[in-house]
């Protein structure tokens, strides 16, 4: 049985920043990912394939509307999807590829499969083919990162009905896009659909959109996007999502007012939950050691400032969410 310092379950900038410090700091260290993929959600279904769709769709529109104020003139501008998204990919694969040159470099031993945490200081790992390899470690560290939050009345089917992860690889722009939560998951793809083509339609349950920002710059986006064609419904709380023939038809509650929207897509938007309880079982006895600095890490962080917390059944049991 392979023994190590520390591992780390979840390969995302958590998970993979941590791997690389530990790296650095002379720990033995593995990375426990379950995707083929290193780099998690914001490298290969958030931020980033995200942000490469505005920048190419950001170049289209500047194309459209705005290159002729420069003597810029393109007649017939078009954009070619398909193309797009090989562009995103790639963006990502690139990505993919430093992360995993990364833990090379420092010495991380990168493990594929599911882990779970067994007993203290032993994981099992659970790869795609079946196969189960069990570890030891002195410590443990758990960056699972984060799953889309499911509607009960809106549940994901992946073609009507999708998260944020099948509204990054849309094969073409729907004609019609009703984006429920108006975060900002929501605000970038709507924008990024909107810009391609899509009638998009923003239901935000708040009286205002973008949560946690200045509420003056979130006016100002509201207005710039409104600008730009999409449509925004605040104080709207969305209680049904019918699925019929492909299409979708959402009501919602409106100024003590039933309305209907129909859409080919319903984008749900609504925020990410932790994943679920039994990522990580364990028997009800056992502890948990989990990795928090003493203080913000540093390039000079030593080895001996490292403080390892172990977190009773009961604690832990107090901020898990239940088993889904």
């Amino acid at each position: 049985m392979d023994k190590f310092d520390v591992v780390i379950i979840g390969s995302g900038p958590g998970g993979y920043i941590a791997a690389i410090r530990a790296g650095q700091l002379g720990l033995k260290t593995a990375l426990i990912e379950k995707d083929k993929e290193l780099g998690g959600t914001c490298l290969n279904v958030g931020c980033i394939p995200s942000k490469a769709l505005l920048t190419s769709s950001d170049h289209f529109i500047f194309v459209k509307k705005e290159a002729a104020k420069h003597g810029i003139v393109i007649d017939g501008a078009r954009f070619d999807l398909a193309k797009m998204q090989q562009r995103k990919d790639k963006v990502v694969k690139t990505f993919n590829t430093g992360v995993r040159s990364l833990m090379k470099t420092n010495k991380v031993t990168v493990l594929e499969g599911t882990g779970t945490i067994t007993a203290p200081g032993k994981v099992s790992i659970k790869s795609s083919t079946g196969e189960t390899q069990e570890i030891e470690t002195k410590n443990i560290v758990i960056a699972t990162g984060s799953a889309p939050v499911e509607l009960p009345f809106a549940k994901f089917d992946g073609k009507t009905i999708v998260s944020s992860t099948e509204a990054l690889a849309f094969s073409e722009a729907p004609n019609k896009l009703v984006v429920i939560g108006a975060g900002a998951v929501g605000l970038e793809l709507g924008s990024v659909w909107n810009r391609l083509g899509s009638e998009v339609t923003m239901l935000e349950f708040l009286p205002r959109i973008a949560l946690g920002f200045d509420l003056e710059l979130s006016n100002l986006l509201q207005r710039l996007l409104t600008a730009q064609g999409m449509t925004f419904h605040l104080d709207t709380k969305v209680s049904a999502v019918k699925v019929e023939n492909g299409r979708a038809t959402v009501t919602a509650t409106r100024d003590g007012q039933e309305v209907k929207f129909d859409a080919d897509k319903v984008l749900v938007s609504v925020g990410r939950r932790m994943p679920t309880r039994s990522s990580f079982q364990w028997g009800a006895a056992h502890s948990r050691t989990v990795w928090a600095p003493k203080k913000s890490a540093s390039n000079s962080m030593k080895k001996s400032e490292l403080k390892w917390t172990n977190i009773s059944a009961q604690t832990w049991k107090a901020f898990t969410p239940s088993a889904t």
